[in-house]
């Protein structure tokens, strides 16, 4: 295995910074086109994420090991709640259990910040995704019908 001497101990979540705006694109765009494509919507988040997702008080948090970005994560808020969205490891660097790292920061991150729960929205063909999920406590809920994401099928929500 390539990463024999990865430590997940070395891997520190960090807040976006504009310098990691190409790894926060990237990361996303190769996971949607391994395993769905690329939407209008993901588009045009990925390619502004200060205006759609900063800028509208939303967070994103990265996975740096070493000197290199290795996963990122958005906290999107969509009014109503926040949507746990754009979670994307680095290929070279899954099965490491960097999305599961991310997922718990965010949670305690949401925790800290007295939010109710955190909602994400995947596919049900992603079942170790799914799997991950409901481990953690996430419970199915249904999916609004003129949702942003054509691909979503499934709805899930963790309340606090």
């Amino acid at each position: 295995m390539e990463n024999t001497n990865f430590n997940l101990k070395e891997v520190e979540i960090i807040s976006f910074d504009k310098k990691y705006k190409k790894d926060f694109y990237d990361l996303n765009v190769a996971w949607l086109e391994k395993y769905f494509y690329v939407e209008p919507y993901d588009e045009m988040v990925l390619s502004n994420p200060e205006e759609y997702i900063l800028n509208t008080g939303g967070f994103i948090f990265m996975a740096k090991y070493k000197h290199e970005i290795v996963g990122v994560v958005a906290l999107i808020n969509q009014k109503t709640f926040f949507e746990l969205s754009k979670m994307a490891v680095s290929p070279k660097y899954q099965g490491l259990k960097i999305g599961r790292k991310l997922m718990v920061f965010c949670i305690a991150f949401a925790k800290k910040q007295a939010w109710k729960s955190i909602t994400l929205y995947s596919h049900r063909s992603l079942v170790p995704a799914i799997n991950l999920y409901q481990k953690i406590g996430f419970k199915e809920i249904p999916v609004e019908k003129n949702m942003h994401y054509k691909r979503a099928n499934i709805k899930m929500i963790l309340e606090f």
